[in-house]
């Protein structure tokens, strides 16, 4: 992927794990880099640097808007545009929804989604004007299929499923594709959570492949992309065969005796976007589904 060289990408949360895995890939490549970390970002730029690549080092809270937006801006000012933006950063405050402070909820939300708002908004702008983006959400399976003890978790990694796939629709006549990876990985978040012989196989390197490849210029859009171990498969959201229930059995009694019809997921489609859906039902409303215009 030799077009990568002279690119320009910003990697929050790259002080180490997944981050700086990616930092380092794509500096590889010739990419220039900001790697932002709360603490451990000017190590990972002197990797960079003695290995031939350039990159600078940013402290920036990006739940904080201004520190987001001066963390992008301090990228284009250095090399006057910006190609890549990596979503990375995050946080664990675990516990279940019974015992979970509602401030250590509001946290990781404030960090894992609107950290990756308030970079995105930064750096859409300068996108839209050179049209030419790549933006990277990084979400999880506990966010697409939930998981024990992580509901703020996976509440803030569904939102940036629900971001990814409407700025993938807004960005793509801009020339920005929006993809989400949705990483399974050993890294210092996930310590004591992963047995030993599960994390020698979950290296951070092993996700970074399915990165680069979706900030690449060959990049798919609007992809949910799951990585872990060395291993790669996509997750879409699927919506079984609708029906119609007849006006004399539109009560929650008519949905009960039609349940197993309305749930069959033996035939799915996916949609473009919600306006597809709502098309969609009122042409199986009115007899018209086979009908696609």
């Amino acid at each position: 992927m030799e077009e990568f060289a002279g690119q320009v990408a910003v990697i929050t949360g790259a002080g180490g794990g997944l981050g700086r895995a990616h930092a380092l890939d794509l500096a590889k490549r010739g990419v220039k880099v900001v790697v932002n970390d709360l603490g451990n970002a000017d190590a990972v730029v002197d990797e960079i640097a003695a290995a031939g690549g350039e990159a600078i080092a940013n402290g920036a809270d990006v739940s904080d808007v201004e520190a987001a937006a001066a963390m992008i801006d301090a990228a284009v000012q250095q090399w006057g545009r910006i190609d890549i933006l990596i979503n990375n950063a995050g946080i664990l405050r675990d516990k279940s929804f019974a015992k979970m402070d509602l401030a250590d909820f509001r946290k990781v939300v404030d960090v894992h989604l609107m950290g990756s708002v308030n970079c995105t908004k930064a750096a859409w702008p300068h996108m839209v004007e050179q049209g030419y983006g790549r933006i990277l959400m990084t979400t999880s399976a506990s966010g697409i299929y939930g998981n024990f003890g992580q509901s703020n978790y996976g509440a803030a990694k569904s939102g940036l499923v629900g971001l990814t796939n409407v700025l993938a629709i807004e960005g793509e006549r801009k020339g920005i594709k929006v993809n989400a990876l949705a990483p399974t990985a050993a890294t210092q978040m996930t310590d004591g959570l992963i047995d030993e012989d599960a994390a020698a196989k979950l290296g951070p390197e092993t996700v970074t492949p399915g990165a680069v490849f979706l900030v690449s210029k060959d990049a798919p859009n609007g992809v949910i992309l799951g990585a872990g171990a060395g291993v790669f498969a996509v997750s879409r959201m699927l919506e079984a065969e609708p029906v119609a229930l007849p006006a004399d059995e539109l009560s929650a009694e008519g949905v009960a005796a039609h349940w197993d019809e309305i749930s069959d997921l033996s035939n799915t489609h996916s949609l473009g976007s919600a306006f597809d859906q709502t098309s969609l039902y009122v042409r199986t409303v009115t007899g018209d589904a086979g009908n696609k215009g």
